[in-house]
């Protein structure tokens, strides 16, 4: 089996109090069909793109934390940071029983991070050193733990899901960008073959709750 070889960075109580309690006290629609409700948010130092959120709060948190996260970044993949264009703010909600599958995220996410918001207790994130779930590494929930890494084609493999007892509330903070061949070039990845599937895996995930 090979070993995780990319790293993973955790932080405790990454929000400061008054963030997370404002984010904690959000009001979610909880009667929904699917396994996982959605509220995307992404925002640049020009503008707001999208809001599902009052749009002070998205400011605020965007001009607090973008530094942090593009420090971040810089860590763990400094090639990277030049091709950034965007934040991603996304609370997800994952139902108790459902699980997403082991991907390696999109192309167009230059940092992957997760902030476990409530419950108290769930499931965390897991990480594997292939698709198929070696050598599985959890990073444990705790309210306001955030979990960041770099994404690289085929290699940041992980998934999560709820604890069958409650609902899982996240929020998603990702640095985005919008150059997806030359998130290759920098991966040292084939980009035709990489676009393909960050085109498909979408659809294979609604239709048939997997990706390749």
């Amino acid at each position: 089996m090979n070993k995780i070889n990319y790293d993973i960075k955790v932080i405790d109580n990454f929000l400061d109090k008054d963030d997370y309690n404002e984010l904690c006290k959000l009001k979610f629609d909880i009667n929904f069909e699917n396994e996982f409700k959605v509220y995307h948010n992404e925002i640049n130092d020009n503008q707001i793109i999208c809001s599902s959120i009052d749009e002070n709060l998205l400011k605020k948190i965007h001009k607090k934390y973008f530094s942090k996260a593009i420090k971040i970044l810089e860590e763990l993949n400094p090639k990277k940071i030049h091709l950034y264009d965007y934040s991603d703010f996304t609370i997800i909600i994952t139902k108790k029983n459902s699980k997403f599958p082991i991907h390696d995220d999109t192309p167009n996410k230059l940092l992957s991070g997760v902030i476990y918001l409530y419950p108290e207790k769930n499931s965390g994130t897991s990480f594997y050193s292939d698709k198929k779930g070696s050598e599985k590494k959890t990073i444990e929930w705790k309210p306001n733990r955030a979990v960041f890494f770099s994404r690289k084609e085929r290699e940041t493999w992980h998934s999560y899901e709820g604890d069958g007892l409650n609902n899982r509330i996240a929020l998603v903070y990702n640095l985005m960008t919008k150059r997806i061949k030359e998130v290759y070039k920098a991966e040292n990845k084939n980009y035709l073959f990489g676009n393909f599937r960050f085109k498909i895996n979408p659809y294979l995930f609604k239709f048939f709750n997997k990706n390749i």
